[in-house]
């Protein structure tokens, strides 16, 4: 590979990682084609992109970004892959449920939202991360809960100003 090919090679890198707030660095070596086949069509379905990267290309994009990846460059080394994902635990949930089969990929370590994880261990913990989506859908639960129990204590006397006094008085009591 010649330094304009690497030198492109790590423009690239370094816009996916500005692009990206949630990125997976996984060791997938070891792993057959028909198997290496499976995880790219499992990522391809779950909306991921998963791309082999060689790890002094990575380390030097890391470096170029305007971004803090912590200790993340220190765990680059053996076999190296990329995944990004718009959905912070959907890379976490498919190594999970794809090592139910294999025991790669191994999770090195990740990049979610500003937050740097090191480590196989971590995993569990991604999976249980909640998507934007998720934490919207919880606050909106939340916000709805009070107003749905002003609305039904409301109800459940008639609605009349007497039953109203009557609920509002016993709440107090």
């Amino acid at each position: 590979m010649t330094r304009e090919d690497k030198s492109q090679v790590i423009k690239e890198l370094t816009a996916q990682l500005a692009e990206n707030s949630n990125i997976y660095i996984a060791d997938i070596s070891g792993l057959n084609a028909g198997v290496t086949s499976d995880l790219r069509r499992a990522c391809f379905k779950a909306n991921i992109q998963l791309s082999v990267v060689k790890n002094t290309l990575l380390e030097k994009a890391m470096e170029a970004s305007e971004r803090d990846f912590g200790n993340l460059p220190s765990i680059l080394k053996g076999n190296t892959s990329v995944m990004y994902s718009e959905t912070g635990n959907a890379p976490a949930k498919l190594i999970k449920a794809f090592r139910k089969k294999s025991e790669k990929p191994l999770l090195k370590g990740a990049f979610i939202e500003e937050a740097v994880y090191l480590g196989d261990d971590q995993l569990d913990m991604l999976v249980d991360i909640k998507s934007r989506e998720e934490l919207i859908g919880d606050i909106v639960g939340l916000l709805q809960s009070p107003a749905k129990n002003v609305i039904s204590a409301l109800k459940s006397s008639g609605g009349t100003l007497s039953g109203i006094l009557k609920t509002l008085s016993q709440k107090e009591g």
